[in-house]
């Protein structure tokens, strides 16, 4: 009986340490630094990108001239839009291009497809911040007074040059125009809308904006070739196909898509 008690004993501790191992493993996955699709060194866009402007440059000009004249739409439904941009989350930026794409896209309904998303911009992502942090050109709102969209606060710790929000919806744009190729000019131009939105918001300068573009798409031309966005690209293709074709798919609302499309339209410059 002792020695049932003492092997009874040793299970429990066994099973126990496998738990707690598991459980280590899990939180360490859950918690380990994500990665993106290109390796190390294997891109540097700061040598794609044109020097961030300085003061007495000409495109410094036109920035603080662009941003005291965006001034005026504060309060617009075009300023609602952009606040509405400054959200990331992926189920913001999948509730962003809906309209755009047709269908309603969410992390539950496209899980394969926002994973896809969320990997490449990490890598377009870093590239941004890696220019941000190397030129680290302050804010519009600091060389100018004006009202901004988001708590200033919130946007503290990071710089101008180029927009991140940019690079990230830029992103998004480009990979679902890939898998949703008939409907690229509605996508691509709800992404351009997204961009120019930090302008409008007066968190990031015109110039900022432009390099997100060409941050975003430089990257992505580099990210295309790696064997493992291809594969996950396949994926998302067969997913957003079979979303599409489904006739129980939630489509998003017509009236506020006619709504969405009329502000995309609108020329902020």
């Amino acid at each position: 009986m002792r020695r049932t008690a003492l092997a009874a004993g040793l299970s429990v501790i066994v099973v126990g340490a496998l738990a707690g191992v598991l459980v280590t493993e899990a939180f360490a996955q859950e918690h380990a630094s994500p990665s993106g699709y290109l390796a190390t060194g294997a891109f540097d866009v700061r040598q794609v990108l044109p020097p961030a402007p300085v003061p007495g440059d000409p495109r410094a000009d036109a920035d603080r001239a662009e941003f005291r004249a965006l001034r005026k739409l504060e309060g617009t439904p075009r300023w609602a839009m952009a606040t509405n941009d400054v959200k990331l989350s992926p189920a913001d930026l999948g509730r962003d291009f809906s309209c755009s794409l047709g269908v309603a896209l969410t992390p539950q309904d496209a899980p394969r497809t926002v994973a896809l998303l969320r990997r490449a911009g990490i890598d377009t992502g870093r590239q941004t911040n890696a220019v941000k942090n190397f030129y680290r050109r302050p804010r519009p709102y600091h060389f100018d007074p004006g009202p901004v969209c988001e708590p200033v606060a919130e946007l503290a710790d990071s710089f101008d040059y180029p927009s991140g929000h940019t690079t990230l919806g830029w992103t998004w744009a480009t990979i679902l125009a890939r898998l949703a190729p008939d409907r690229a000019t509605a996508i691509l131009a709800r992404g351009r809308a997204f961009g120019e939105s930090r302008a409008v918001c007066g968190a990031h300068n015109l110039s900022a904006v432009e390099n997100g573009f060409l941050s975003a798409s430089a990257t992505l031309d580099a990210v295309a070739q790696a064997p493992a966005f291809q594969a996950d690209l396949a994926d998302a293709q067969r997913e957003i196909d079979a979303l599409r074709a489904d006739p129980a798919t939630p489509r998003p609302d017509a009236k506020a898509c006619a709504t969405e499309a009329a502000l995309v339209a609108q020329r902020i410059y």
